[in-house]
C-alpha cells in the first residue's frame, strides 16, 4: 500500500534518507564536505572510496558488524559515520566495537611495524547521552589521552558524537558551515523551500536538490515510503509505550501515596489516641487519690496542689 508524502523533502534520519544523501557514490560530494566541516584535521578530504558495509570477525564465529556509512580517503584514512535513532544503553562500547573492524583489516602478513593509518568515528545520535545530560555541548570528540597531563597520547583513533537534540540555532544565529549542516539535518522534512542563507552555497543546495521526494526515481521513492512508515510506525509504538509507562507510573504513584497516608494516617491516630488514652488514664487516677484524701479529712486546698485537679473538679467528687 503506497504512502502519501506531504513533506517535500525526504527524512534525513531514515536509514534510506541518510545513506541517500551521505552514502552514494553519486552524492559523495556531500559527505566530504560534511566531514570536512566537522573533523579537526589538517589536511582536508579531497576524495573518498566507500567500502563494503558488513564486516566480518576474524573467525567464522565472530561477530560481524554493519555501518550505515564506511569510507577511506586517499590517504587510506578510515571514515565510520553512523546514525542512530533511538537511546542505546552501549552506543559508546558499540561505538569501540566497529573501530576495532578498520583497525585490524590494517594488519599485514610478513614483516610489518604495526603502523596504522587513523579511524574516525561519527556518530549522529537523535537523543542525548547519559554521560552529557547536564553539558549543553552538542558535540563531543574523544581520543586517548593523558590523565595525568591532560595531553593526548594517541590521535589516531578519534571519535565524534553529535547529540542532534542539544543543536537548537535558529537560522539567523548559524555561524559556520557544519551549523548549517546540522540545521538542515534538523529541519529538512519540516522545510518547504530551500532557507534564504542557504541560497549562495553550492553543496547545500545539492543537498536539497538530491533529497527532494519528487526528484527520486520511482523505485527509491518506494523504498523510501516503506522506511518511513518503519520510521513512523516504531515512533508510534514507542510513545505508546511511554505513555503507558507513564499511566502505570501515576497509578503506582497513587497507589503509593494512599498507602503512605494511610500509614501515616493510622499512625497520627494512634499517636493521639495513646496521648487521649494516657491522659485520660492519669486524670482517673488523680480522681481516684483525691476522693481517698478527702475520705481522709484533707483540705480542699492541699488536694489541688497534690493532684493537679481543679477545685470544681474536687467539688464534684465531694456532692
Amino acid at each position: 500500500m503506497c504512502m502519501t508524502i506531504h513533506d517535500k523533502y525526504i527524512d534525513p534520519f531514515t536509514d534510506f534518507g541518510f545513506k541517500w544523501l551521505f552514502g552514494t557514490e553519486e552524492n559523495k560530494a556531500l559527505l566530504i564536505s560534511f566531514l570536512n566541516d566537522l573533523l579537526d584535521i589538517e589536511d582536508k578530504i579531497v576524495d573518498i572510496e566507500y567500502r563494503n558495509l558488513e564486516k566480518l570477525g576474524l573467525n567464522i564465529i565472530d561477530r560481524k558488524a554493519i555501518f550505515d556509512v564506511f569510507c577511506t580517503d586517499e590517504k587510506n584514512n578510515n571514515f565510520i559515520v553512523e546514525l542512530q535513532r533511538s537511546k542505546q544503553k552501549y552506543f559508546k562500547d558499540r561505538s569501540i566495537y566497529y573501530t576495532s573492524f578498520p583497525i585490524q583489516e590494517q594488519s599485514s602478513r610478513g614483516d610489518w611495524d604495526y603502523e596504522l593509518k587513523k579511524v574516525y568515528f561519527v556518530g549522529i545520535l537523535e537523543f542525548n547521552m547519559i554521560e552529557n545530560e547536564h553539558n549543553d555541548n552538542y558535540l563531543t570528540k574523544v581520543q586517548l589521552c593523558n590523565t595525568y597531563t591532560k595531553e593526548t597520547f594517541y590521535d589516531k583513533l578519534t571519535y565524534y558524537y553529535i547529540e542532534m537534540p542539544k543543536f537548537k540555532k535558529k537560522e539567523e544565529e548559524l555561524s559556520n558551515h557544519l551549523e548549517y549542516w546540522l540545521y538542515m539535518l534538523n529541519n529538512l522534512n519540516n522545510l518547504n523551500k530551500i532557507p534564504q542563507t542557504f541560497k549562495k552555497d553550492k553543496l547545500l543546495n545539492q543537498a536539497f536538490d538530491v533529497a527532494e521526494f519528487l526528484a527520486l526515481p520511482k523505485e527509491k521513492q518506494w523504498a523510501y515510503q516503506q522506511d518511513l512508515k518503519a520510521r513512523l510506525d516504531y515512533k508510534n509504538v514507542m510513545d505508546y509505550a511511554k505513555e503507558m509507562a507513564k499511566e502505570e507510573g501515576l497509578k503506582e504513584g497513587l497507589k503509593e501515596g494512599l498507602k503512605e497516608g494511610l500509614e501515616k494516617g493510622l499512625e497520627q491516630g494512634l499517636e493521639k489516641g495513646l496521648e487521649k488514652g494516657l491522659k485520660e488514664g492519669e486524670k482517673n487516677k488523680a480522681l481516684a487519690i483525691a476522693k481517698n484524701l478527702l475520705k481522709a479529712g484533707v483540705d480542699t486546698d492541699t488536694i489541688v496542689l497534690s493532684t493537679g485537679l481543679s477545685k470544681e473538679e474536687i467539688l464534684k467528687i465531694e456532692g
